[in-house]
């Protein structure tokens, strides 16, 4: 138990959605949290110090460990505070949601954010494959008012961008890729999600969401922005 007492600090980036996933497992899981908000583009030397490989957010500091990397910090946490338990107990079940979550990373994530950054007929063909992968991901909740079924699990915390920086990327990359006719499920979700008051309370404002994300995009298209 002694552990568990230890004071705990989480090093994040607002407009990161793996750093989100870090607060909303924190949140759900009723543990008391000191918030340091990261320079991403003046990264600081307690960042450096923590995470000397990736140099990266998110890190959670759990009395004197250091641990990085959204995924890995979820499971140390579902493995450190049993309440509220993320991951299913069964092996399979834990399985299935380490799957999807590789899938919705691979497939939807990182296509989502290549679609916004992209131009032409490189960003239709992204925003083609992304929308299948929804479809997949339609398929998955189906009947369901989470992917963890009642309540909010793993999947639900890895897929929560989906509510929120999702009509970002569509507005900065004039595009669109969820279809509320299309994927009704998913939709539903997203409210769902977004109506939680302990996961809604720690979004960023959508200003800042735009900002950084046309910042983003203006990297790789400087002559849209003339």
């Amino acid at each position: 138990m002694g552990s568990q007492k230890e004071e705990v600090k989480l090093i994040s980036f607002l407009c990161s959605p793996v750093c989100r996933r870090v607060e909303w497992g924190l949140r759900l899981k009723g543990i008391d949290y000191e918030y340091i908000e990261e320079d991403i583009f003046n990264k600081s030397n307690l960042l450096l110090e923590l995470n000397p490989v990736h140099k990266k957010v998110p890190v959670l500091v759990h009395g004197d460990k250091a641990i990085a990397e959204s995924l890995v910090i979820l499971e140390y946490m579902d493995e450190t505070w049993k309440q509220y338990p993320l991951l299913p107990q069964d092996p399979y079940e834990r399985a299935l949601v380490r799957f999807w979550i590789k899938f919705a990373d691979e497939k939807v994530m990182y296509g989502g954010y290549v679609a916004m950054i992209s131009i032409g007929e490189e960003q239709e063909k992204r925003v083609d494959e992304v929308r299948k992968g929804m479809d997949k991901l339609e398929e998955l909740i189906k009947g369901k008012r989470f992917f963890g079924g009642d309540r909010i699990g793993f999947l639900d915390i890895a897929l929560g961008w989906i509510t929120y920086l999702l009509p970002v990327w569509e507005e900065v990359g004039s595009m669109k890729i969820l279809d509320p006719l299309k994927c009704p499920a998913i939709s539903a979700w997203v409210n769902n999600i977004l109506n939680h008051p302990l996961l809604n309370d720690c979004l960023p404002p959508k200003d800042d969401l735009l900002a950084y994300n046309h910042r983003r995009r203006k990297q790789f298209n400087p002559s849209l922005y003339h």
